[in-house]
């Protein structure tokens, strides 16, 4: 299941992906416009800041901005670095313990299925096709 961290961290981002891409967006701006505590979004932006998703400036005109154009993000991308893994069973997860039952699991082959195709799922969405829904729409057709 994705967190509220998450799901916040992609409102966030998505917010930033409509906006000026050369000016810093305020905090403030950001919490009212997603209806998220200024106390809890400064969580979130701390780890997107810290992994270079987004730059942070403070003091008079500073805020927040994307490092990269929308097109470069990924959904998968900034839920796994939020969430930690997307992984649908913990015998998938990176650095798990080998599973004493996994030459004999009848499951393993659906599990890994299923992990692959949440994962291509989020990995093949982009922050620029969230934030720009009928403008990417378009461009597929």
């Amino acid at each position: 299941m994705i967190s509220t961290k998450g799901r916040y961290a992609l409102r966030v981002m998505i917010d930033l992906a409509k906006q000026n891409p050369n000016q810093f967006i305020p905090l403030d701006e950001i919490a009212t416009r997603q209806g998220i505590s200024k106390k809890y979004l400064e969580i979130i932006l701390k780890t997107l800041v810290q992994n270079k998703l987004l730059k942070g400036l403070r003091g008079k005109g500073g805020g927040y901005q994307l490092t990269r154009h929308p097109a470069d993000y990924t959904a998968g991308e900034i839920l796994e670095l939020t969430e930690g893994t997307l992984a649908v069973v913990a015998c998938l997860q990176e650095k798990a313990e080998t599973c004493q039952r996994k030459e004999s699991c009848d499951t393993l082959p659906m599990w890994k299925q299923f992990d692959e195709m949440v994962h291509d799922f989020f990995y093949s969405i982009t922050l620029e096709s969230l934030a720009n829904p009928s403008e990417t729409a378009q461009n597929d057709v």
